[in-house]
């Protein structure tokens, strides 16, 4: 692909913002990379960042890293977002009730895969013990 950006943070809440800010920016250096495909894109890297955040936190293991790494080309951002968390399975995750189902209000949380799946235009989930990798692709025009 084109320029390759790489970021380690510490697995924190108050280096999220730093994981935002640096992905786009970089992104915002193509030119043809529209400002409401960086805030798609600042959407779903905040919600990789926060859940491999809180994979750390459940776990104990605060002082492990994130690793990010941002691809950009001409026509697309491709972003990677690694952590050292237990990892997860998707198909243990269960399914949340739609939006327009009042039993939806009493789920808080718990948006995130969904939001990465809807505005990212591809989304990868590898997971194992040794930690969770997200691969989201973000085109400069929507694919869907």
């Amino acid at each position: 692909m084109g320029q390759v950006v790489e970021l380690e943070i510490p697995a924190r809440p108050d280096f999220l913002e730093v994981a935002r800010m640096v992905i786009t920016t970089a992104a915002s250096i193509e030119p043809t990379f529209p400002d409401e495909r960086i805030n798609d894109l600042r959407l779903v890297v905040s919600e990789a960042c926060t859940n491999a955040i809180e994979a750390h936190a459940s776990s104990g293991d605060e002082d492990k890293r994130i690793l990010l790494r941002c691809d950009l080309a001409e026509d697309r951002v491709e972003v990677e977002v690694e952590d050292q968390g237990g990892g997860f399975e998707l198909a243990d995750l269960g399914d949340l009730p739609a939006v327009t189902d009042p039993a939806r209000l009493d789920h808080e949380r718990g948006l995130g895969i969904t939001l990465m799946r809807e505005v990212a235009d591809e989304t990868e989930f590898r997971s194992s013990e040794g930690g969770t990798a997200v691969r989201l692709v973000v085109y400069s025009t929507k694919r869907r």
